[in-house]
């Protein structure tokens, strides 16, 4: 198959100049999923912790999780549309960009003890979030259909340096914060304010041209419509939605187990560098296993792949809950599950998103899809603090295990009904 297409001065003939596009649009995005990383760890970390302080119990304590969460589902939404009208360059740039403001604003607010600060600082500073996961869209814009899972993959495995990172240097930065004066709590958000400003640098100035306008124009071109024409997009097929099903579900479960886990294991008088490790290890299995998952993802299918992110999702839920609360590897295990069960279901459904959907309809239905994603989050976290105040953390981690395996049923729903291309 031959096409061609121009953007940017950039010109394809054919296959393998779309190949070797692909390639250095790849190498763009890692570099920005490797500084991202280190932004989004802040508020996983000790997000919790920080809110514990300053409100004075553990009641508000998921409230962080929520608010940065909430943030994620407006920013995605933003995203979703500026990417579909301008491309992946500036709507992914700005809002990176947006999330190091934001975590610039937590660090003024613990300095100050202000709360009304913190709040709308971590609002924005969800922002980072949102762009950190719709990246691994861009890895899929230029990628052959049979390739999308290891193009996904590659997106997000970048993020595991970052990301891994950050929470083992919770300890260092908090000395580094207190040497400046700020609280130590609030040191992870100043590696996230320039992390972020740099993961946002890097794709404005570097995301040349852009995948998603390409991609458009060629298949425009490819079916030989008019601009007016193509610009009236179809419906999303089935498999996006299930895809977007299987997402959310995915990210209630490891949501609400994930952000409760600091906040107990500080009540079992674990340390901060105990935390940091737990929780960088978790963020590790949610990244680091990604070029396996998305070749499975690729050669078994996107339906199986979701299937067994539920099983492990319960597993880690399982093993959270009768884990005693002193016992450091065994909440390592269990995070760690819930890392890879997270990783399962979000490539498969991100594949299955892609799969279903076209350029002339793809950012809008992403940026849709991302703001149900973080919304389903943002209750998880908002909710995990008032049931373990309520309960115990045995409680929600079971609650959250149960919860992922709603996903097997609404797979065999959706397939029952119409069958989903693989």
């Amino acid at each position: 198959m031959r096409s061609s297409g121009m953007l940017g001065g950039e010109t394809m003939t054919d296959d393998a100049g779309r190949a070797r596009l692909q390639r250095r649009i790849l190498g763009v995005v890692v570099l920005s999923q490797v500084l991202g990383g280190a932004g989004l760890a802040a508020g996983v970390t000790v997000g919790a912790l920080l809110a514990q302080q300053m409100f004075g119990g553990e009641g508000l304590s998921g409230l962080p999780t929520a608010l940065f969460t909430l943030g994620s589902a407006l920013a995605a939404y933003l995203i979703g549309r500026a990417t579909q009208r301008a491309g992946r360059r500036i709507g992914l740039g700005l809002g990176f960009a947006a999330g190091g403001l934001g975590a610039a604003g937590v660090v003024l607010a613990a300095v100050g003890g202000n709360i009304a600060l913190l709040l709308v600082s971590l609002l924005v500073y969800g922002a980072g979030t949102a762009s950190n996961l719709q990246a691994r869209y861009a890895g899929t814009d230029l990628a052959a259909p049979e390739r999308r899972g290891t193009a996904i993959s590659i997106s997000m495995v970048s993020t595991t340096l970052g990301a891994v990172a950050g929470p083992n240097l919770v300890q260092p930065l908090g000395a580094v914060a207190e040497g400046l004066g700020i609280p130590a709590l609030a040191g992870p958000f100043l590696l996230a304010a320039a992390a972020y400003l740099a993961a946002g640098t890097v794709l404005l100035a570097m995301l040349r041209p852009d995948p998603f306008l390409l991609a458009k124009q060629l298949e425009r071109v490819r079916a030989g419509t008019s601009e007016a024409a193509f610009s009236k997009a179809p419906k999303p097929g089935a498999g996006a939605y299930l895809g977007g099903t299987v997402m959310v579900l995915t990210q209630m479960a490891m949501i609400a187990i994930m952000t409760m886990t600091p906040v107990h294991m500080r009540a079992h008088h674990h340390g901060l560098a105990e935390v940091g490790l737990v929780i960088g290890i978790h963020i590790g299995a949610m990244y680091l296993p990604s070029l396996l998952t998305g070749i499975l993802v690729d050669r078994i299918g996107r339906t199986p792949m979701a299937i067994a992110s539920g099983v492990t999702l319960l597993l880690a839920g399982v093993t959270a809950a009768v884990a005693p609360g002193d016992s450091l590897p065994l909440l390592i295990l269990a995070l760690a599950l819930l890392g890879l069960g997270w990783n399962f279901g979000l490539i498969a459904g991100t594949a299955l998103v892609v799969d279903n959907t076209v350029p002339a309809n793809r950012a809008r239905v992403q940026g849709a899809l991302d703001v149900l994603v973080a919304l389903a989050g943002a209750a998880a976290g908002g909710l995990s603090g008032a049931v373990v105040a309520g309960s115990s953390y045995a409680v929600l981690a079971l609650a959250g295990g149960v919860l992922a395996l709603l996903l097997i049923p609404a797979l065999l729903w959706v397939r029952s009904i119409k069958r989903v291309s693989e």
